[in-house]
């Protein structure tokens, strides 16, 4: 089957998690909204269309066939069984989602950091309540959910072993991806918190060493972590005092 994968075609945000899954998979997909304006206008006018009996409130959106399944966790919950990165039984895929949905918390924590107002004002219109949301966020939240990740993992093997056990799988796709996008975001944060995660940290390093994952980490199809997504560098958010 060919996929089409529905999101704004200029930032990595809640659609690279999805992304990593097809790449990783070698599956045949297209990345519609980054075909020019007529992709991003395909994507724009089938969440409004009247024919759709299931339709998406937001991007990112999967297209398998005559299914539109939307929401990042939902569309990995589909699509890890038929790419081979989940469990078999349905209690390791209800595991998995369930990992999912921590992740999916986890990134409304992180994006709550530059807009904890409201996504329609910027960021420069908010910039003393970020920095309070911020330094709860160093110094509660990321340690405390990146702990519990950490335990999962050593759970299951540690600096060795996989987030569901012996096989790779979408949660651990995710892994890397929060990984990888706290260090550009919080690199100082991420300094002093990495040697209590090492297990993470190394899981990371493997998922990143992959064959398709590294191919795919060098492509144009991977954007840039930017100001724009839900992983975003200002400084004065990562101060430690």
């Amino acid at each position: 089957m060919r996929y089409e994968l529905f999101y704004w075609p200029a930032i990595q945000g809640r659609g690279e998690f999805v992304r990593l899954a097809l790449e990783t998979a070698g599956a045949d997909y297209v990345d519609v909204a980054r075909e020019g304006a007529a992709g991003m206008q395909r994507m724009l006018d089938l969440m409004q269309s009247p024919e759709l009996k299931h339709p998406p409130f937001a991007p990112p959106f999967l297209r398998a066939g005559r299914l539109v399944i939307a929401q990042t966790a939902n569309i990995l919950h589909y699509l890890g069984p038929r790419l081979g990165l989940a469990p078999d039984s349905e209690a390791g895929r209800l595991w998995a989602h369930q990992l999912q949905l921590t992740v999916e918390d986890f990134l409304v924590d992180i994006h709550d950091t530059h807009h904890p107002i409201g996504a329609n004002l910027y960021y420069e219109d908010q910039k003393p309540e970020s920095r309070r949301r911020a330094k709860y966020f160093r110094e509660e939240r990321a340690p405390e959910l990146l702990g519990y990740f950490e335990g999962v993992l050593q759970h299951n093997g540690g600096q060795r072993g996989w987030m569901l056990g012996r096989s790779l799988s979408y949660v651990d796709l995710s892994m890397f991806q929060l990984v990888a996008g706290l260090r550009y975001a919080f690199p100082k944060l991420m300094a002093g918190i990495e040697p209590d995660i090492p297990g993470l940290v190394a899981l990371h390093d493997r998922v990143a060493g992959r064959p398709n994952p590294a191919a795919y980490l060098t492509t144009q199809r991977r954007l840039a972590f930017n100001e724009d997504g839900i992983f975003r560098h200002y400084p004065e958010l990562d101060k430690q005092s």
